[in-house]
């Protein structure tokens, strides 16, 4: 469960800002564009760190995370998103399949609802979870860079 105090701050990335909150454990939120969240609004030697993971990312030299994760949530969105962390780079499940590792293949969309609540952004990977047509879901910038990170995987991989 995540801490109640912690700091967030927002970091500049190719894709825009990303505000990274980080508790004493971990980080708890990676979310799309500078935003206020929970706690004092500076820089933590984590969250530095989480930045630094994501920055090397994104530049194509890094492709799992190290920095603890101290994310929120439900038994089952907890067991969704560490799913979600077993996904291979560059590819891309659909939440049926998802909800089938799981063992529970009639909860895709709970499965579904879940992912859409991940706090993790990028380092808990939402963005390769796709609809039946093949692509990330939902609608403007975050659709658009969850599009955009499984395609640069992908073409990293190629």
């Amino acid at each position: 469960m995540a801490s109640s105090t912690g700091t967030y701050f927002p970091y500049r990335t190719p894709h825009g800002p990303l505000t990274i909150r980080a508790s004493a454990r971990g980080i708890t939120h990676v979310v799309l564009g500078d935003v206020e969240l929970a706690g004092l609004r500076r820089p933590s030697a984590l969250a530095n760190r989480a930045a630094t993971e994501l920055l090397e990312y994104f530049a194509g030299k890094r492709a799992a995370f190290d920095v603890p994760l101290d994310a929120e949530g439900s038994a089952f969105q907890l067991a969704v998103w560490d799913e979600l962390s077993r996904i291979p780079y560059g590819s891309a499940r659909t939440s049926a399949e998802v909800a089938s590792l799981m063992g529970c293949p009639g909860s895709y969309r709970a499965v579904g609802a879940a992912v859409r609540k991940n706090p993790l952004a990028v380092l808990v990977p939402d963005h390769r979870v796709v609809g039946s047509d093949g692509r990330p879901s939902g609608s403007g910038a975050a659709a658009r860079l969850k599009s955009a990170l499984l395609d640069m995987e992908r073409s990293r991989l190629a």
